[in-house]
């Protein structure tokens, strides 16, 4: 998306549009795909891989009859036979209507990130329109032509072409982009590009990318305050948060909980701002993997263990190329290292590790023991006490470290439950099942009533906060203080 930002920009300077508009392709070609960790759940619920899926996604135009032989030969990707054929005819029962959900929650996540950011309207409204096709057979709206702002029709043509640039050369992009002329892409913005394509697509080298994006970015003479990048590295958090259902709020909890452990064991004002602000990052990377692997709820098989494993490093290696946070990248990076040399991604030995570093690991520790996972329900204060006293006999956690945050977990009071916008008690109980990615099946089996009234609350409630989908939900559950467990 680096690259894509580039040649966004180029394209938008041979179509003469103002600096504005510049502007605005600039960051809706940068973020138009961020939201796609945000849909995870449901894009693995249908087609296993959800990353892999996405890559392949990219040789295929989303219309006609190849799209839809695309998602057949996808749906159930990996699962036995009898379930593909179910999910299968369970999808195209109504197959654009579902793929326009997933794409709905798509959209909507990359625009509270836009807002999150501070970018403005222009970028938010642009991302609306991610999927659309200027023929008009795009998803979820069917609009078509110049009803697709300028901007996006440039960003969609960038983003595939930055694909097919790395991977088949100057040809292989101008080819894809003129067979898809007048029906994927608008022909202006086709014709400006193949005009050009060679001075377009050039450079930067592979590892020079960062720092040209950089230079073109439109603010990247406005200093980040310290007040700001907060702010960020919280938005940052939230949306990593929405990769999997269950892990919705974790990294405010654990971000809060570490910086009062690391006040509680006498760090220094700038250990704890730097354990705290890792706490809000440190799963940033869990989007580089799979949903297949975070959701299974059984036992990983070894080649799902080492992907799992992976996330960590994906955190560090994103916030390495910023200056000013390396600290914050290593202490994120750490948050599953051990004193025992008995954790990872890399192995530390205890005398690598710092006390910030500890700490952050026996947090997390903590937290995701109150918070349920596919394999095991949510336990109670006690037992993920327990749990993580075992750990530090087994040589695992700091000892310090994990007395620290025990500490700080137990003079935390338990917030009075408001209900904001008139909802009822069991409508905040819906509310907190949704956002953690239940069923209306499954909702009704929690509250032992029919299914039929599980989806009665459900609408009422999506009715009364003013959203139409999980994310929503889950974004207003967070920022209403309803998405911690029960």
């Amino acid at each position: 998306m680096l690259r894509a930002a580039l040649i966004g920009t180029r394209i938008a300077d041979r179509l003469g549009l103002d600096s504005d508009q510049r502007d605005c392709v600039y960051y809706t070609t940068l973020i138009m795909w961020i939201g796609c960790h945000a849909d995870s759940h449901e894009f693995a619920h249908w087609f296993g891989d959800d990353i892999a899926v996405r890559r392949d996604s990219y040789h295929v135009d989303w219309a006609g009859l190849p799209y839809f032989r695309f998602l057949a030969a996808n749906v159930g990707r990996g699962e036995p036979l009898t379930q593909r054929l179910t999910s299968m005819a369970t999808l195209f029962v109504n197959a654009r209507g579902n793929m326009s959900q997933l794409i709905h929650s798509h959209c909507t996540s990359a625009g509270l990130l836009a807002d999150r950011m501070g970018l403005g309207s222009g970028v938010q409204e642009a991302l609306r329109f991610s999927f659309e096709r200027y023929d008009g057979r795009g998803l979820p709206g069917g609009v078509r032509g110049a009803v697709i702002p300028i901007e996006m029709r440039v960003a969609q043509l960038a983003d595939i072409a930055e694909v097919h640039h790395r991977t088949g050369g100057v040809g292989a992009a101008v080819d894809i982009v003129g067979e898809r002329r007048g029906h994927q892409f608008d022909p202006t913005v086709v014709d400006a590009f193949v005009a050009d394509a060679e001075a377009i697509l050039a450079g930067p080298p592979a590892g020079g990318v960062w720092h040209a994006a950089l230079s073109c970015a439109p603010d990247r003479h406005e200093p980040l305050q310290q007040q700001s990048l907060d702010e960020l590295l919280v938005a940052l958090g939230d949306f990593a948060d929405l990769k999997c259902p269950f892990t919705l709020g974790h990294s405010r909890a654990v971000a809060q909980l570490a910086g009062d452990a690391a006040e509680a064991a006498g760090l220094g004002g700038e250990a704890v701002m730097l354990v705290r602000r890792a706490g809000h990052v440190h799963d940033l990377g869990r989007i580089g993997v799979s949903n297949q692997v975070w959701s299974k709820p059984a036992a990983l098989s070894t080649a799902e263990f080492e992907r799992m494993r992976l996330h960590p490093y994906l955190t560090t290696r994103i916030f390495s190329r910023i200056g000013g946070l390396e600290q914050v990248a290593q202490i994120a990076g750490n948050h599953h290292e051990c004193v025992n040399g008995s954790g990872y991604p890399r192995g530390l030995p205890g005398a690598a590790i710092g006390m910030p570093d500890r700490i952050l690991a026996a947090a997390v520790a903590y937290q995701s023991a109150l918070e349920p996972r596919p394999y095991r329900a949510a336990m109670d204060p006690d037992a993920a006490a327990r749990r993580v006293r075992d750990r530090v006999r087994a040589g695992e956690l700091d000892d310090v470290a994990t007395e620290a945050v025990l500490r700080a977990a137990g003079h935390r009071t338990r917030r009075s439950r408001t209900r904001p916008d008139g909802l009822t008690p069991r409508e905040v109980e819906v509310l907190c099942l949704v956002a953690r990615g239940a069923s209306n099946k499954e909702i009704a089996d929690a509250l032992v009533i029919s299914e039929k009234t599980a989806r009665n609350h459900v609408e009422r409630t999506y009715a009364k906060i003013d959203v139409s989908n999980r994310i929503g939900a889950s974004m207003y559950a967070l920022r209403h203080g309803l998405a911690e467990p029960s």
